[in-house]
């Protein structure tokens, strides 16, 4: 039997890597993001039989509604959903950053999160499915300016904890990957658009890749039925844990 993975946040990164995993696993995918010629020439590399490409903004609940009601019958089925789609945006301390990135990166981790799954619960339940949140080590370890992109990532593995409760004996699995430093669009998106910003983060540090992560999203999504892996917290060798800061004067 096929399956079908639902990946929001396909169209780069992270879902892009997923999307690429999963159909070279036999899986049918639905690809959600913004950028609609993105998602079609995901559809012209990977074939139309095995990707159904919706193009819309999770944060529009009207829009998400409508490209669910529009899948088709072969894509309909959904067994894992990977909620992949979230952003960081900025990085000044919480005096001196936006509100406006703050309430877009509460609007697309959180908001957006919730609702779709709240959406498709009931099918994941019908099909004893899969739940894969992409969360962060920002949601654990504090860092300088990671504020409030660090606690929406914090309520996405909460979150995840708490729908494994509610769904005990249901069948449906859920896990949180939780990576550290990865080369994707990550650090571009965060800094408004400046590469060598991302450029020189990533520079000599053998970062993760997005195809790392897919991997790890496959493993998870294919495990045996019984088998639930709970958080997955992952970081390259040349990362690990800061020390307290202190502050003199």
């Amino acid at each position: 039997m096929t399956h079908t993975a639902f990946i929001t946040g396909a169209t780069s990164g992270f879902g892009l890597a997923a999307a690429r995993r999963f159909v070279a696993a036999g899986w049918k995918v639905v690809a959600t993001g913004r950028r609609a010629e993105r998602l079609q020439a995901l559809v012209e590399e990977l074939g139309a039989a095995n990707v159904h490409p919706a193009a819309f903004d999770v944060r529009d609940t009207a829009a998400m509604e409508a490209a669910l009601a529009a899948l088709p019958e072969g894509f309909a089925g959904i067994d894992v959903l990977v909620n992949n789609a979230g952003l960081a945006l900025g990085t000044a301390p919480a005096q001196q950053a936006s509100l406006d990135d703050w309430r877009t990166m509460i609007d697309t981790n959180i908001t957006a999160l919730v609702t779709l799954t709240h959406r498709l619960l009931p099918a994941l339940v019908a099909r004893k499915g899969a739940i894969v949140n992409v969360s962060s080590v920002a949601g654990v370890y504090p860092y300088p300016g990671g504020n409030v992109y660090g606690g929406t990532k914090a309520f996405v593995s909460q979150f995840s904890l708490n729908l494994r409760t509610d769904l005990h004996g249901t069948g449906v699995r859920v896990t949180t990957i939780e990576p550290g430093m990865a080369e994707t669009e990550f650090t571009v998106v965060r800094t408004h658009g400046n590469q060598a910003a991302s450029d020189a983060l990533y520079r000599d540090a053998s970062p993760m890749t997005a195809e790392d992560i897919a991997e790890q999203i496959h493993y998870v999504a294919t495990l045996p039925p019984h088998l639930n892996i709970n958080r997955l917290e992952i970081m390259p060798v040349s990362q690990s844990f800061a020390g307290f800061q202190v502050h003199r004067g």
